[in-house]
């Protein structure tokens, strides 16, 4: 698993997980119809996925208004991947997170703004270290409103880069939850090699950029 990967060569000392540079999102994915997930209790659920979800479910823990962030697989064609068929990239899955949300307290375009600002939005087929499809930049929208919000804040990002917005912007269809051991890694693992060297730092970057969005307890 990742732990294995990171103490077994240094490589992966900076590595989420193995790499695979396949393009898998089959175009029955692309265009299908989204789903969209009803409010539960008064809270929301978005997706998102970013390289390893242990550094994207961490940020997004952070934030005001964000009860839960849960790892897991979206974007894919297989149903029940897990981490060992996802690492394939045969799967088609990236890994995600699922952001549960007050939409009273926080907006689905600033959960976008958060999304592109904590991430280098130009790289193509992984974040940071971790390369492959599994690790690919996707933003899940529910609804023609959300895919305009999103195209909108792509849209502006864009601006600040010569490169361009490498992000998919996909329906979304299901989000499978991944194996227990993954949910809330970074806290739970924080000697991790991976955790130390790669997702802390992303965290903190985040955390500068975007200290007004912060739980009280996160802005230090």
């Amino acid at each position: 698993m990742k732990s294995l990967f990171v103490l077994t060569f240094s490589f992966f000392l900076l590595s989420c997980g193995n790499g695979n540079t396949q393009t898998v999102t089959r175009d029955e994915i692309a265009n299908a119809p989204p789903v969209e997930v009803p409010l539960e209790n008064g809270l929301a659920k978005a997706y998102f996925a970013s390289g390893c979800f242990w550094c994207v479910e961490a940020v997004y823990e952070s934030v005001k208004g964000v009860k839960e962030s849960i790892s897991g697989y979206s974007g894919g064609h297989t149903d029940n991947p897990t981490y060992e068929s996802s690492n394939t990239g045969r799967t088609g899955h990236a890994e995600a997170v699922e952001v549960i949300y007050d939409p009273e307290v926080i907006n689905f375009r600033t959960l976008v703004e958060i999304y592109f600002g904590s991430q280098d939005p130009t790289q193509v087929n992984g974040q940071g270290p971790d390369i492959g499809s599994q690790y690919r930049s996707i933003i899940f929208f529910q609804n023609e409103e959300q895919k305009e919000i999103i195209e909108q804040v792509k849209a502006e990002v864009a601006k600040e880069y010569q490169k361009p917005i490498a992000a998919e912007v996909l329906p979304f269809q299901k989000f499978w939850v991944a194996e227990d051991y993954h949910q809330d890694y970074e806290k739970l693992n924080p000697g991790n090699p991976y955790i130390q060297n790669v997702s802390i730092p992303r965290l903190n970057r985040f955390k500068k950029k975007f200290p007004h969005l912060l739980k009280e307890n996160e802005n230090h």
